[in-house]
Formats: structure tokens, C-alpha cells, sequence
């Protein structure tokens, strides 16, 4: 966290520098307006907190600005991102249309006035914008593709289904993915006979997973009164993707006859959401977090009542570390259902444990778990995980246990159960359970690099089985190659069959990759110590010894080995 922070400071000295030369640059007729140092001030502060995600912030700053667009056209882009991302769409569009009046307008003013009239029903309008957007030779490909998809959408007439798969033809082969997925909507917005076909398709495609469509395709159904059918996709989908969260809570609403979000693909405001949110999703995944919450925002104002695109809000701001930002549209998320309950109390609960706040977290989700109207297999893993990940390790067998009873040996689940459960009984002392769960899922899934590193390692401290720990960790470091904790593992091993001169190599490899880990520290000073260089050892122990995780045996070990050598 600290480097973090300290990398955070760096960015936003070379943010300023390059800010004020942006100030420099201005015509000088027009510097006596914004040279000030209020208003410099202003632009740097605006500009930092919106890339940090603070989006109300910075425009309560770039707002102060009026004007600047005239002479600085970076300006009109970032005052807009700031607009959307704080919920302001009738100031974004009113500033969007007094940039076309002053021949300012940008490919981001000309989408949001277009989104602005379609979310109005006034396609034709719309249709203008999108396409003169398209027709500015957009900075991207995919910001072409969006423009032009938009376009499409906006100008289907209900009788030209012909004429409307022609111009759907027409979009850039290269987003072939997204080709698929608008043609199976443009079926369903027409009703086509082949509608259930097209997402039958695009759901069995091995090589991409396009879960989140079974959903559209069980919402389809639904609409036409094929409930059983809509209710059997689920299923099946679920099988094969039991994580998935939006079907999860959907399963739960058509067996309650809820509707807890909504999404009708007649209305082209919902298909254009969807189009905005899988780019938001696309530029999320590449960590360009600032346009994915633009076009996720865009995305929310087409279709406010679908909640689960808040997901995707949440973690974007969980993975910039604004975590109060994060938690306060989980705590919105829980009141969709009890799968979006479930998930945020679980996210919640993993920043509280980050803000060091474990025992706060530990009542939320028991409390969040207990309040679940029903406890499946994986919401009982996933509460086993979280017990035994924050050392509640006997409670966590319990549960682990009770999911064996339910489960075989054939379950996905089956090599992680006895993973999870060997663990926490190593950690109460039961080594011979321990043992016995480890190797039972090594026999069902056996290239868990991470298993195998935890067996090999616990029979080394045991004194026991080391030459076949060596083999067995010299496969997982194949496996999982540059892993450090594997690297020590087989540098310990190594150590313990008094091949010293080996075992410093990958010892020393791994100091290297962890070097704030006291164990590993500590196992590189007993190798140099080994061979010969002992004043090197003690640097090392030393180390390790004033590191603050460096737990009390351990510390104990050390001392005497800083008074007795080994």
C-alpha cells in the first residue's frame, strides 16, 4: 500500500508538470483569464481527482474553468468525463450543445447529446450525432465501433428487418465477438423465429464465455411467457457457471416471481446499455478506469433499473483502492436480492479485512451468511474460505466438512473442499487429516501447483519424505514457474538434503522476489551460513528478526542463531 501511494505521488508530480505546460501553451491574448494561480490550481486539482476516480470532486473544481475550452480543447473532454461520472447528464448535455454552437464539439460531445435524445425516443435526432461522431475519425477503433453501432440502433424501423441485419453486416469484422451478440439482440428487438437459435450459438462458443447472454436469452423467453424454458437455461447455465451472478439472482426471481433489475430487448435504450457496458467492461480489463466508468455511467442513464451494471462501478473503484467508494454501492447492490447481498457483503468484507479492520469483517459476512433465505454449496465455500482465510480454522472444517457430506469426488469443487479443509487442519495441529485431504485433491485434480507446494513444505518441517517433496516441488515450480513461495519450498528442500551450494541459488532467487518475507530471510541465512558465509547469514537474520511479521517462534529461533551460529 505504501509503494502504492508513494507511486501515486510520483504520477501526480509529472500530472502537475505537465498540467502547468499545458497552461504555458495557451494563446497569451487569452492567458489573463486562466494564469492565475486559483485557476491553475483549479485545472491540476480537477484533473488529479478525476484520475483518481473522484469524480464529484472534480467537477465541483473544473466547473470553476467556463471558457478554457475556447483555447484549451483538452479541457471540454475532461469537464464532460467529469459530468457523466458524477451523475450531471443535463449539464453534460446542455455544455455538449454550447460546444456545437461554439464549433468545439468533440467525438464525446456528439455521444452524449446522441445518447441524450435517444434515451428520449428521438432517434432520428440521435442518429445525427452518432453518425457525425462516427465521421470524425474517431481516436480508437472501438470508439468507431461504438459510434457506429450506436448509429445503427437508432435508425431501426420496425418494418426493415432486412435492411437492418444489411447495415448490422456492415460493422468492423474485427469485433467479431460483439457482431455475434448485437445480432442475436437485433433477433429478439424483431422477434425473429431465430432469436433462441442466435443465443443458443453465442452461449455454446468454446472459446469465450458468454454466460452474462443466457440471462437476455431467459429474459427473451420470459417476456413470451416461456417461463419453464427461461427457468431451464438458468439451470443449465448454472451448471456450467455456478459464480455467475446475475444468473444466480435471476434464478432466485423467477422462482419468487420478483424483478429485481430488468432488461427488455424491444427497447432500444436496453440494447444500447448493453453495447456502452461491454465497452466499459472491455476498457475495465485493460485498466483504462476513467472511460470505463464514462461508458458505464452512459450506460446507467439508458437503463437505470439494471443494477448489475453497478458491479462493474463497484470494482473499478475497489481496484483504484476507493474503497468507500466501492462500499457504498455494494451496500446499494445488497437490496437487489440475496445473490447481490451475498457478493457485496463478501466484497465489503474483503476491503474491511485489507483496511485491517478483521474483526468488523467477520461479523458482517457471518452475519450476511445467516441471513442467506438458503446456503448452497458455494456460498458455503466461500464462507468456509473467508473463516479459514482469516484463521477461524476450526469453525472453517466444519463447514468444509458439511459440503463433503453433499458432494463427490467428481463435484468442481471437490479438489478445493479438501484443499481448503487440509489446510486448516494442518493449522489446528491434526496432521494426519491434514495429510489425508491434501493428497485427496491431489488425486482428483494433481497440477495444483500451490497444493503440492503446501504438502512438499509441511513434510519438510516434518523431517519426513523429502526427497519425493523435492520432486514434487521441482514439478510445481514447471507448473508455476517464478512463484517465490515455491522457489523457497525448493530451496529448502534442497537445504534439507545438504545440497547447499543448489539450494542458494534458488534461496537467494527467492530473497529476491520476497524480499520482506521473514521466513524466506531467515532460510537464506542458514544456506549462507552453510557455505561458509556466515557474516552474510547474519545480516539476514537480523533482518528477518526486525521485520514486522516476523511471528514470535521465529523470532525466538533467530536470536539463538544470532548467539550460536547454526
Amino acid at each position: 500500500m505504501y509503494i502504492f501511494k508513494k507511486l501515486l505521488k510520483t504520477i501526480d508530480l509529472i500530472l502537475f508538470v505537465i498540467i502547468f505546460l499545458s497552461f504555458s501553451t495557451l494563446q497569451a491574448k487569452n492567458l489573463d483569464k486562466f494564469n492565475k494561480a486559483d485557476n491553475i490550481s483549479n485545472y491540476f486539482s480537477g484533473i488529479l481527482l478525476l484520475n483518481q476516480s473522484k469524480f464529484n470532486d472534480s467537477y465541483k473544481y473544473l466547473k470553476k474553468l467556463d471558457g478554457l475550452e475556447k483555447n484549451h480543447l483538452a479541457y471540454s473532454s475532461k469537464f464532460l468525463y467529469s459530468l457523466i461520472n458524477s451523475g450531471n447528464f443535463n449539464q453534460a448535455f446542455l455544455y455538449s450543445k454550447k460546444l456545437e454552437r461554439e464549433n468545439l464539439d468533440t467525438f464525446e460531445s456528439d455521444l452524449i447529446i446522441g445518447i441524450y435524445q435517444f434515451k428520449n425516443s428521438k432517434f432520428e435526432i440521435s442518429s445525427k450525432y452518432f453518425l457525425k461522431a462516427f465521421n470524425r475519425n474517431p481516436r480508437s477503433l472501438l470508439e468507431s465501433y461504438i459510434a457506429k453501432s450506436l448509429f445503427i440502433w437508432s435508425n431501426l424501423n420496425i418494418k426493415e428487418f432486412e435492411k437492418a441485419k444489411l447495415s448490422l453486416s456492415e460493422l468492423d469484422d474485427r469485433f467479431e465477438n460483439l457482431k455475434k451478440i448485437q445480432n442475436a439482440f437485433l433477433h429478439c428487438f424483431y422477434n425473429s423465429d431465430r432469436t433462441d437459435l442466435l443465443f443458443n450459438k453465442l452461449t455454446s462458443d468454446q472459446n469465450t464465455d458468454f454466460s452474462r447472454y443466457n440471462y437476455f436469452q431467459a429474459k427473451y423467453l420470459e417476456k413470451n411467457n416461456e417461463i419453464d424454458k427461461a427457468k431451464q437455461i438458468i439451470r443449465n447455465s448454472l451448471k456450467k457457471y455456478p459464480r455467475n451472478l446475475l444468473l444466480n439472482q435471476y434464478k432466485i426471481d423467477l422462482k419468487n416471481s420478483e424483478n429485481n433489475f430488468d432488461f427488455d430487448c424491444k427497447r432500444k435504450q436496453h440494447v444500447a446499455a448493453e453495447i456502452l457496458y461491454i465497452t466499459a467492461n472491455a476498457l475495465s480489463s485493460q485498466s483504462v478506469y476513467l472511460l470505463s466508468n464514462f461508458y458505464l455511467n452512459l450506460s446507467k442513464f439508458l437503463n437505470k433499473d439494471f443494477h448489475p451494471f453497478d458491479s462493474l462501478m463497484a470494482e473499478n473503484l475497489y481496484k483504484i483502492e476507493d474503497f468507500s467508494g466501492a462500499k457504498k454501492i455494494y451496500k446499494k447492490l445488497s437490496y437487489n436480492g440475496s445473490a447481490f447481498m451475498w457478493y457485496s457483503s463478501k466484497q465489503i468484507s474483503r476491503m474491511m479485512i485489507l483496511e485491517e479492520n478483521k474483526e468488523e469483517s467477520l461479523k458482517l459476512l457471518s452475519k450476511s451468511f445467516n441471513d442467506l433465505p438458503s446456503k448452497g454449496i458455494y456460498e458455503i465455500f466461500d464462507y468456509a474460505e473467508f473463516l479459514k482465510n482469516n484463521e477461524e480454522f476450526k469453525e472453517s472444517i466444519e463447514w468444509y466438512s458439511l459440503i463433503l457430506k453433499k458432494i463427490n469426488k467428481k463435484h468442481p469443487l471437490f479438489s478445493e473442499v479438501t484443499d481448503g479443509r487440509g489446510i486448516a487442519y494442518e493449522r489446528v495441529g491434526k496432521w494426519e487429516e491434514a495429510e489425508e485431504d491434501l493428497l485427496a485433491s491431489l488425486e482428483v485434480s494433481p497440477n495444483q501447483a500451490y497444493v503440492i507446494n503446501y504438502l512438499a513444505y509441511s513434510w519438510i518441517e516434518k523431517g519426513i519424505k523429502i526427497k519425493k517433496s523435492l520432486e514434487m516441488l521441482e514439478k510445481a515450480n514447471k507448473l508455476k514457474s517464478n512463484d517465490p513461495y515455491i522457489i523457497d519450498s525448493l530451496g529448502w528442500a534442497l537445504f534439507k538434503l545438504e545440497r547447499f551450494k543448489e539450494s542458494k541459488d534458488y534461496l537467494q532467487q527467492a530473497v529476491k522476489l520476497m524480499p520482506a518475507d521473514p521466513v524466506v530471510n531467515d532460510h537464506y541465512g542458514d544456506v549462507l551460513w552453510k557455505n561458509g558465509n556466515e557474516i552474510q547469514a547474519r545480516y539476514y537474520w537480523k533482518y528477518a528478526l526486525n521485520l514486522e511479521k516476523t511471528e514470535k517462534d521465529l523470532k525466538e529461533k533467530i536470536e539463538q542463531k544470532l548467539i550460536n551460529g547454526l
